[in-house]
């Protein structure tokens, strides 16, 4: 009996082609990644601050500034996981709405160092000054590099104003009034004292006083704030 030709099934077809598989896993992941993120662009809770949150003032974002220029974010994290060994470390879990005027946003995915998404307010000014020019003066164990030319370099205010107005295009509400006044409000300043400002202002509207501090939710009433996206560790 002669064999009869095989034709191969459709998907075989696929599997066969390298080309082909490539163009429809790439197909599978892109419409799988629209239907998880689009969404999100549309929800108040992703989308809208939370109470509390509102643009960061001239000196925190001339600190923050310097936080990404140092690299700060390479050893520490700004998002709090929705995992229990988590919130009762660092304290309530970080939701989207805690994000909304962060270009770029400092979630982070790895942890040399501690997780900072809510360390304002955990330590005064001149702990944080003294850390930071020499983190082995307060915790003798601490790998983290010292940053003494903080305290010697002055704040480039002239900067500020075009970056606020760049900002505001991005959907960040600054006023003219705070436009105009920020270079008086930063000029002087060190970069550590910005650093400070920045740092001391992380995570402060959303705390367990707060919560605790809420009326109890109903079942007409609006459900919690969608958790920011996790990242692995």
């Amino acid at each position: 009996m002669a064999n009869a030709q095989h034709k191969p099934s459709g998907h075989e077809r696929i599997e066969t082609n390298n080309f082909l598989m490539i163009v429809l896993i790439t197909l599978v992941v892109a419409v799988g990644g629209l239907v998880e993120i689009v969404p999100l662009f549309f929800q108040h809770s992703t989308t809208k601050p939370i109470e509390g949150v509102k643009p960061y003032p001239a000196l925190q974002l001339a600190g923050r500034d310097i936080y990404i220029r140092e690299g700060c974010y390479v050893c520490h994290s700004q998002m709090v996981r929705p995992f229990h060994a988590e919130t009762l470390r660092y304290g309530p879990y970080s939701v989207a709405g805690e994000f909304v005027y962060d270009h770029p946003f400092q979630w982070g995915s790895k942890r040399t160092g501690p997780d900072l998404a809510r360390v304002g307010g955990r330590y005064s000014d001149e702990w944080h000054r003294i850390h930071l020019i020499n983190p082995r003066d307060l915790v003798p164990e601490s790998n983290m590099p010292a940053y003494p030319w903080l305290e010697r370099r002055t704040v480039d205010a002239e900067s500020l104003p075009a970056k606020m107005q760049a900002l505001r295009k991005l959907g960040v509400p600054y006023t003219d009034e705070e436009i105009a006044k920020a270079v008086e409000e930063v000029q002087g300043k060190t970069e550590l004292e910005a650093l400070i400002a920045y740092l001391q202002g992380l995570g402060t509207a959303r705390s367990w006083d707060k919560l605790a501090k809420e009326p109890a939710q109903t079942a007409a009433a609006p459900a919690e704030p969608s958790p920011a996206p996790t990242t692995t560790q």
